[in-house]
């Protein structure tokens, strides 16, 4: 872009035209890092009132300016093979391609196959050097808050996605669902389609904040609406189908007259694999998100009931926030919420 004579008015004039300091001005025009795309227009206005750039240049600075005020987003999912994250991540890059005028390029995917708070602090940090805003799945962690916390101080806002994450109000926002709700509603169908005895409950960790709430709203139903049932203590999948397998096959053994069984966390797979094995029909067995493998066991019966996620919705607004939250930060006071609604399916709706 042509610079005019120094007898010309200078940045600081511009600066003060615009009623914006003069770095704001210099990242304008050098290009070196985002500006607002309302902030960038006041500059260049300013600039061509005072002659700092002529006619023939304003359309060239406001292409520019459009350029560099496009967003590079980041997502940081759970493990690469699960189909739920493989599912969410398309979901993304798909609507993304409605948000290209806002967007530089196709969001950043990226996963991290473990729940090591240490390994996913830093696969945060890393991302966070690339991206200006970043979607997360994650367990609630004090390594983790921490990592949110820096972010948010270099203006790198995160948004915790599917479960989330207190993070001490240095998390932008939530896109998910109420899990109490989820919960509930599993312990609800539950009740009226058995009669009273033991009814088990698979989770992945604690360290998620919804799977914790899904027992919870499990548990909290039972208690005050169906007290004649007994719920189970948990067990465990960490998120891993082979784990998920042999907790199925251990709660079996341990209650051969287990008359429900609500999947409340990842690994679904090993689950519906060992209750094919031991041809288990008679369980009223109920998971989550439609998936092409449990589809399939809703359709032959394995699976009952299915209470999924909605991708589409999850994208749109979480692209949405994300891209609202960097237009104007000033409008996210604290952690917002954004809760999305149940897609509830059974072998005869799929």
């Amino acid at each position: 872009m042509t610079r005019k004579p120094s007898s010309t008015p200078t940045m600081v004039d511009i600066a003060k035209a615009a009623k914006v300091g003069v770095a704001t001005v210099d990242r304008v025009f050098s290009g070196r890092a985002n500006v607002r795309p309302q902030t960038a227009e006041k500059v260049i206005n300013a600039a061509k009132s005072l002659g700092y750039i002529d006619n023939s240049e304003t359309q060239s600075a406001s292409s520019e300016v459009a350029a560099a005020s496009k967003r590079r987003l980041g997502f940081l999912l759970q493990k690469r093979r699960s189909p739920v994250y493989r599912i969410i991540a398309e979901s993304l890059i798909e609507t993304s391609k409605s948000y290209q005028e806002r967007l530089s390029g196709s969001p950043i995917i990226e996963y991290c196959d473990t729940l090591d708070p240490t390994q996913v602090s830093a696969a945060l940090m890393r991302l966070g050097q690339r991206v200006e805003a970043i979607g997360v799945v994650a367990t609630d962690h004090p390594e983790v808050t921490q990592a949110i916390s820096r972010l948010r101080q270099r203006g790198v806002p995160v948004f915790a996605l599917l479960s989330e994450l207190p993070a001490g109000g240095h998390s932008a926002a939530f896109v998910g669902q109420d899990a109490r709700k989820v919960g509930r509603t599993s312990a609800w169908a539950m009740s009226r389609m058995l009669t009273p005895g033991p009814v088990g409950i698979i989770t992945g960790s604690h360290r998620y904040v919804c799977q914790e709430l899904y027992e919870i709203g499990f548990r909290g139903y039972f208690r005050e609406k169906a007290p004649d049932f007994r719920v189970l203590e948990p067990m465990f999948s960490q998120e891993d189908p082979a784990v998920a397998a042999q907790a199925t096959e251990a709660l079996l053994a341990e209650q051969p007259t287990l008359k429900g069984l609500y999947v409340a966390g990842g690994g679904i797979e090993g689950v519906v694999a060992t209750l094919r094995e031991q041809g288990r029909q008679d369980l009223f067995v109920v998971g989550h998100d439609l998936t092409a493998t449990t589809r399939g066991a809703l359709v032959e019966g394995t699976l009952d009931l299915l209470l999924s996620l909605p991708r589409q919705a999850l994208a749109d607004q979480t692209l949405a926030a994300m891209l609202d939250w960097l237009a104007e930060p000033t409008k996210f006071e604290g952690t917002r919420q954004f809760l999305l609604p149940i897609d509830i399916y059974t072998p005869e709706s799929v």
